[in-house]
């Protein structure tokens, strides 16, 4: 499947390991989470549609209902609460950011 990314950040990372983007300067800095990234990528490039994505149970893909039903998530890592947001669409996949929440999940750290 085409995959596209919306920042230059996000194939920076995918492609190099690491970028200059301020704003995942911290998740660069954990090699699990980048090594989780690139594999959850990967992953994308190898499946014809959207839904193959669930035969790889790592991911956790899941279609985000109050995201207007066109995002979809899978887990970065498992473990970890960080999630790849990206967007479905007749091209392929459009790779949106990587959501470093804190809160998801009702972790409570």
């Amino acid at each position: 499947m085409k995959v596209t990314f919306r920042e230059t950040a996000l194939e920076e990372i995918f492609t190099s390991r690491t970028t200059k983007e301020s704003k995942y300067k911290t998740f660069c800095k954990n090699k699990k989470l980048v090594d989780g990234y690139q594999r959850a990528v990967s992953a994308m490039y190898q499946v014809e549609c959207t839904d193959q994505l669930k035969e790889f149970s790592f991911l956790h893909y899941e279609k985000l209902r109050h995201r207007n039903g066109v995002q979809s998530s899978v887990r970065v890592c498992n473990g970890f609460i960080e999630r790849l947001i990206f967007t479905e669409n007749a091209d392929g996949i459009e790779v949106e950011l990587i959501e470093i929440d804190k809160t998801h999940y009702g972790n409570k750290k």
